[in-house]
């Protein structure tokens, strides 16, 4: 509306539709510009065209049709100003009161930061005091330790000069009761020696009056116990009834004492033979009472097996197989006919199942069975033909019958004639001879060794079937490989219970390489690699066997081998260089009893021949053992036959010796 008071400097557009607006009319003449001279007031500048032209406008607008719209527009125009000068003003008291409250917030952080500081002020001067009030304690305890120090070394002082006084008082004191001792002493020795000096005839004769007083008195007794015991000997010797009842008494005294004294060692042996285990017997399957009791399950379940397999869990070749397999249904069927058992005889490498046979073989056939070593007999000394003797009565005392392996038999059943043995070692050896020098249906006598050559001549004569034990061939090895990797390989990694996984590689293609590459391991040492398998799983982080860490202890197994066998060819060797062959023909003397062609002689080198040699076969080796075996058994008989050889080396050189040997018998009374 400030158009219409004429407070624009322009004019206005007419309406649309309208009539247009007259122009203005000119200024009077007189106006103000005429006038100079005249004063001005606040008037003189007012323009009286702009009411003119406000009601030439009001009058259009009141004759025009939109005159109510242009009024209630700038109504509205009007109201609009003013709630924005209304907005404006509550703005501004807004901000009145947010600079009130900023002014407060700023003065209450004032005096917050007041009162911290005043309290830091507070907190320094009361920590500034306690320093000084512990300073001043300080103090006073340090001046109280000195003092009391100084006390301390005044007493001191005073007691070791008041100790020394009382010593010196004490040593004062000795001397003078010391000097007053000797004097006193000396006055009594003086005056003892004037009385008996002057009471020496009285002495003596006092002293020869209680000699002869003593002497009267022994006499009497002497006498009177003689009289006494002549009296009673008479009337006894005089009275035959107390005479007949005395040695009547006397004798069965003597019969009761001897009598108890046989009877419980007679006991003692039944006892121990069919209770207790002998000392020589490492391992049985045979329990006692005390085991009995202590492990009752293991009885029942004992008790309650039934046969099994003897080859399960043994891998051979198929030649041996058959004829171990043999072995083992004629001793089972020996058993249960009651018949008279086979000795065997087992040799070959280390590790290639003989005691694992052995057990089998006894389970197989419903027998118990005990291991002995070789080596433990030794050691016995003379004990060992007893402990001999007590391992055969043991044995007797078997209601299943007893197998018994003899473990490294070489170690005391060596040659008697030309080996270096001790009598006792030589003693014990009668004593086994004695044992087993019949068939017996109570045991069977089962000897490993590794070098058989070394037996006497005696044992080989009592053993019915050998067995030669070769190192397994490929076929062989990969049966093993694969028996230990399920052992100790699958079986943990399936079970869920153990730390043991397998990683994802093709398991029979793996164990036929590794079955290639173990040329020349035995049984053994393929198991002993199954258990480093498993020990590489569980010494890893996370557990898991991978291919790459079987082959790096197959590797490491494979290293080991060839060291222990540059090892035993250097024995070998050495053996050899010590040892020279005897000067001659090609025949060996007769050591065991007879001579044989060299081409003849049994030699344990046979039986590790495959360890010296990894591509000789064990069949070819079995082959020629057994082919050179026969031909031993043949010259045997021929010496036999012939009488030729049967005397030792040595009897023509020694026939003191021989004849001593011949007509002095063991200490023991075993027969030779």
């Amino acid at each position: 509306m400030s158009w219409l008071f004429g407070l624009n400097r322009g004019q206005p557009e007419p309406p649309p539709g309208g009539p247009a607006m007259p122009p203005p009319p000119p200024p009077p003449a007189g106006g103000s510009g005429g006038g100079g001279d005249k004063p001005k007031d606040k008037w003189s500048n007012f323009d009286p065209t702009g009411l003119e032209r406000a009601a030439n406008a009001a009058k259009e607008l009141d004759k025009s049709r939109h005159a109510k719209e242009a009024l209630e527009l700038a109504r509205m125009q009007e109201q609009s100003t003013q709630l924005e000068h209304q907005s404006k003003m509550k703005e501004y008291e807004a901000a009145v009161e947010q600079l009130k409250g900023d002014q407060i917030r700023i003065q209450a952080e004032e005096r917050r930061k007041t009162l911290n500081e005043e309290t830091k002020q507070h907190q320094a001067r009361a920590q500034y005091q306690d320093k000084l009030a512990r300073q001043r304690y300080e103090e006073q305890l340090r001046q109280q330790q000195i003092l009391n120090e100084e006390n301390l070394r005044k007493q001191e002082e005073s007691v070791q000069k008041q100790e020394a006084m009382r010593k010196a008082t004490i040593e004062h004191e000795m001397e003078l009761r010391h000097k007053n001792e000797l004097m006193r002493i000396e006055a009594e020795a003086k005056a003892r020696g004037r009385v008996e000096r002057e009471n020496a005839d009285i002495i003596r004769e006092q002293i020869r009056l209680k000699a002869a007083e003593h002497r009267q008195t022994v006499l009497e007794s002497i006498k009177t116990a003689g009289a006494v015991f002549g009296e009673g000997f008479r009337a006894f010797v005089s009275d035959w009834d107390k005479v007949t009842a005395t040695v009547a008494g006397l004798t069965l005294l003597a019969v009761g004492v001897y009598s108890a004294r046989n009877a419980t060692a007679v006991a003692g042996r039944y006892i121990e033979a069919r209770l207790g285990k002998p000392s020589l017997v490492r391992e049985t399957s045979r329990f006692s009472v005390g085991e009995a009791i202590k492990h009752p399950v293991k009885t029942v379940k004992r008790l309650k097996s039934k046969p099994q397999d003897a080859l399960e869990g043994v891998v051979l070749n198929p030649s041996l197989e058959e004829r171990v397999r043999d072995i083992a249904i004629a001793t089972r069927n020996t058993r249960q006919n009651n018949g008279l058992y086979r000795n065997i005889l087992m040799y070959g490498p280390p590790g290639t199942g003989k005691t694992l046979f052995a057990k089998k073989l006894a389970v197989h056939s419903g027998m118990d069975y005990a291991i002995m070593t070789g080596g433990d007999v030794a050691p016995m000394g003379r004990d060992g033909v007893t402990a001999m003797h007590k391992v055969f009565d043991w044995a007797n005392t078997s209601r299943r019958g007893l197998l018994l392996f003899v473990d490294e038999a070489d170690a005391f059943l060596r040659k008697r004639a030309t080996e270096k043995i001790s009598e006792d070692l030589r003693a014990t050896l009668n004593a086994f001879l004695y044992r087993t020098g019949e068939q017996s249906n109570k045991f069977m006598l089962v000897l490993a060794s590794n070098q058989p050559e070394q037996f006497d001549w005696a044992i080989n004569d009592r053993i019915d079937e050998i067995v030669n034990f070769a190192l397994p061939g490929l076929e062989e090895r990969e049966r093993l490989v694969r028996l230990y990797f399920d052992k100790y390989v699958l079986e943990p990694a399936t079970g869920g219970r153990q730390r043991l996984k397998l990683a994802q590689f093709d398991y029979g293609k793996k164990c036929s390489e590794i079955a290639k590459r173990t040329e020349g391991m035995s049984g053994r040492e393929i198991s002993k690699l199954g258990v480093a398998w498993q020990a590489a799983a569980y010494s890893s982080e996370d557990g898991v066997l991978t291919e790459a860490m079987i082959d790096a202890r197959v590797d490491d197994a494979i290293k080991q081998h060839h060291q222990k066998m540059d090892w035993l060819r250097a024995e070998v060797e050495a053996a050899k260089s010590l040892t020279p062959p005897p000067a001659g023909a090609g025949a060996i003397a007769g050591k065991m009893g007879f001579t044989l062609p060299l081409k003849d002689a049994p030699q344990a080198q046979e039986s590790i021949a495959a360890v010296l040699e990894v591509n000789a076969r064990p069949e070819s080796a079995e082959k020629r053992a057994s082919q050179d075996l026969p031909d031993c058994a043949d010259a045997a008989k021929e010496a036999e036959a012939t009488g030729e050889g049967v005397a030792e080396p040595d009897s023509e050189s020694k026939p003191g010796k021989q004849e001593k040997t011949a007509s002095s018998p063991p200490k023991d009374g075993t027969p030779v």
